[in-house]
C-alpha cells in the first residue's frame, strides 16, 4: 500500500520549514534550559521530542540555532519550527492555465511552468498547480499523509520548470508511487552550470542532508555522516566556455539534489540564488562581459533547471510510456545567448 511507503518522490521540491510557535521570554523568567522550558510550554511536547527538533535546527534563539542545554534569558526570541504547514488542508479550486501534454482515466502528464508553486503550504495558498487541478478535475485521490495535496505522487520546485505525472485515481497513485518509492522512473533533467566539468559524463555518489547553518539549504555528505543516500548521473552536453550545458539523471530523488551535487563538484546552476549560482562563477572581469551575465540572470530570474523527460510503467496498462517536452523560452533564450557569446568571442 502507498500509505506504508516513505515516498522519497516528495523530496524534488522546495525546502520550508513552517514556523508553528513563536515566543518572547517574559522579563520575570528564571533562567532554564531551554529543553525544560519548551516541554512544560508547548502542548503534547516530551523532553525527547524537544531535544531532537533542537539537534535538527528547527528551535530558534533571536534567530540562530542553539543547543538543548542552552538557558533561556528574558528577552530571547524563541521560534520552533515544523516541516509541515500549520493544518490548512482546504484547496480553492481556480481556474489557471495547465499544461497538459498527456491524459487518459488514470493519469495526467503537466509541463509546469517555473515560477508555480506545485501545491499550497504557507504562503502560497493560492495560485498552485494543485489549485489548477481541482477546478478542473473532480475527487482526485491523496496519499495518506498528504492531505490537500490530491494527485500529487511527486513534485519540482517551485523555479524548475518541466514534467510531472498526476495520478487521476487511487490505483494509479498507489501503482506510480511504489515505482518512485523504488526509483524505476526515468527523470532526465537539464541544466546550465558554471564551468566545464573535467570529465564528459561522470556520477556524484554522495549524501544529501540540510545544512546545520540554513536549514532550507541541502549539502553533500560524501562521507555519508549524514543525510540521506543519493546519486546523481550527469552527461556534459556542451561546453560554453564559462558555463555548460549538462543532462542529470536521477538515481534517487532527494531534495534539491541536482542543486546540491553541483554545488558540491564546483559546478553550481546558473543564476541559483540558494546554492551560490547568481554570482560569476567563471569568466572575465570585464564590464562587458559582467553585463552579459546580468542580462543573462534579468531573462531567467532563476535556477537554470529543467525536468526535461519522464518515462515509466503505465500504471494500468502495464506499458513503459515516455514523455519529453523542450526547454521553456528563458532557458532556450540564454542558452542561445551564450552559444552567440562564444562565437563572437572566438
Amino acid at each position: 500500500m502507498a500509505e506504508d511507503l516513505d515516498i522519497d518522490q516528495f523530496d524534488d521540491e522546495e525546502v520550508a520549514l513552517f514556523e508553528h510557535h513563536h515566543m518572547v521570554i517574559d522579563k520575570k523568567q528564571s533562567m532554564v534550559r531551554i529543553d525544560k522550558y519548551l516541554t512544560d510550554k508547548l502542548a503534547n511536547a516530551t523532553r525527547n521530542k524537544v531535544q531532537t527538533a533542537i539537534d535538527n535546527g528547527h528551535i530558534t534563539v533571536n534567530g540562530k540555532t542553539v543547543k538543548s542545554n542552552y538557558k533561556i534569558k528574558p528577552g530571547d526570541e524563541i521560534k520552533v519550527f515544523l516541516e509541515k504547514p500549520v493544518m490548512h488542508t482546504e484547496v480553492i479550486p481556480e481556474e489557471l492555465p495547465l499544461d497538459i501534454i498527456y491524459e487518459d482515466d488514470y493519469l495526467l502528464i503537466i509541463n509546469k511552468p517555473p515560477g508555480m508553486v506545485v501545491h499550497p503550504a504557507h504562503g502560497n495558498w493560492t495560485g498552485t498547480l494543485v489549485n489548477g487541478l481541482v477546478h478542473y478535475f473532480n475527487q482526485l485521490p491523496e496519499l495518506q499523509g498528504n492531505s490537500g495535496r490530491p494527485g500529487l505522487v511527486h513534485r519540482i520546485d517551485k523555479d524548475t520548470s518541466g514534467l510531472l505525472v498526476i495520478a487521476k485515481s487511487e490505483a494509479a497513485m498507489t501503482d506510480l508511487a511504489n515505482q518512485f518509492f523504488h526509483h524505476t522512473i526515468d527523470r532526465t533533467y537539464i541544466a546550465l552550470v558554471w564551468g566545464e566539468p573535467e570529465a564528459d559524463e561522470g556520477t556524484i555518489n554522495a549524501h544529501v542532508g540540510r545544512s546545520a547553518k540554513d536549514r532550507k539549504v541541502m549539502m553533500a555528505f560524501p562521507d555519508g555522516s549524514q543525510g540521506k543516500h543519493a546519486i546523481t548521473h550527469y552527461k556534459v552536453l556542451k561546453r560554453l566556455r564559462y558555463v555548460s550545458l549538462i543532462q542529470c539523471n536521477l538515481e534517487t530523488g532527494r531534495t534539491h539534489q541536482i542543486r546540491a551535487h553541483m554545488k558540491h563538484i564546483g559546478h553550481p546552476l546558473f543564476n541559483d540564488t540558494m546554492y551560490g549560482g547568481d554570482k560569476i562563477r567563471k569568466g572575465t572581469q570585464f564590464s562587458k562581459y559582467k553585463s552579459f551575465v546580468q542580462n543573462c540572470f534579468d531573462l531567467m530570474p532563476r535556477q537554470a533547471l529543467h525536468a526535461k523527460s519522464l518515462g515509466f510503467v503505465h500504471p494500468i496498462t502495464k506499458k513503459h510510456v515516455y514523455f519529453e517536452v523542450p526547454l521553456p523560452e528563458d532557458f532556450s533564450s540564454v542558452l542561445e545567448k551564450w552559444e552567440q557569446y562564444v562565437v563572437f568571442e572566438k
